[in-house]
């Protein structure tokens, strides 16, 4: 049976650690879905699939197509789906089409969006219209060009009383969870004592009632992980041995062998 909002919420109630990744594709969701409480389709994907610099020309589409492959390999975890730049953020009512295609045409539970208090009616208005949604505080990868850059959140006073804010204003507006990233330690203690909501941490605290990681960085797939994401596996060296082994073996005519044909 798929995990439900209802099994995260219990699962803060009961203090037993959220574990969230990401999966873009069905073969990993296959994978994940046997350990993980949720799977993320992160707008991260226009990174590590599709190469771009940023998660900005990350399309609809595009998120819309890899939910279903997600969707499809998993079926215990929920599947949350970020809401790409630029579908969300103008107007609350032309926020609302763009969630409803997400979820009737993936399959998936719940969305994701970026932003605190400024997206608080917009969370609130989807949620009021069926719309479960995740929102997003701290470093958000959407606010690149604004921001001037990846930058880490609650090192000033001013910065802590706004990320208190955002926590305040996506509760009230009914977001089921919250994800907080790259955020100091000392200001993200403080989020989780005042949230009643599961908070899931990325580059925040161990105190967070849950974490996620972007599995490409959990498995060595990515040259160089950010301070926050350690490899626990070499899987891009593995692969490129496998690579190299076959090569040469196709080279020096030892691939394939009798065994791999047909009679």
């Amino acid at each position: 049976m798929r995990n439900s909002i209802k099994t995260i919420l219990d699962l803060k109630k009961v203090r037993r650690n959220i574990v969230c990744l990401t999966a873009y594709t069905y073969p990993v969701a296959q994978i994940l879905d046997e350990h993980a409480d949720i799977l993320l389709v992160g707008d991260s994907l226009g990174m590590v699939i599709y190469g771009f610099d940023s998660t900005l020309p990350v399309t609809l589409e595009m998120m819309i197509n890899h939910a279903k492959a997600v969707v499809k390999g998993s079926n215990k975890a929920l599947v949350v789906v970020d809401m790409p730049f630029g579908s969300y953020q103008e107007d609350k009512g032309k926020a609302f089409p763009a969630a409803v295609r997400i979820m009737k045409e993936t399959g998936a539970q719940a969305v994701k969006l970026e932003g605190g208090e400024e997206m608080a009616k917009t969370i609130e208005f989807l949620v009021k219209r069926g719309v479960p949604v995740m929102a997003h505080i701290g470093l958000r990868p959407q606010y690149f060009n604004t921001s001037g850059g990846y930058m880490v959140e609650g090192k000033t006073d001013a910065s802590k009383k706004q990320l208190l804010a955002d926590l305040e204003a996506v509760q009230r507006a009914g977001a089921f969870a919250v994800v907080v990233e790259g955020v100091t330690k000392k200001a993200a203690d403080e989020i989780c004592k005042k949230a009643k909501i599961p908070v899931i941490g990325i580059g925040a605290s161990d105190k967070c009632d849950g974490q996620v990681l972007v599995i490409d960085d959990l498995i060595g797939l990515t040259e160089k992980n950010p301070k926050f994401a350690p490899k626990y596996a070499e899987v891009r060296k593995v692969v490129s041995q496998a690579v190299k082994k076959f090569s040469t073996d196709v080279r020096t005519k030892k691939f394939p062998k009798e065994n791999n044909l047909y009679s």
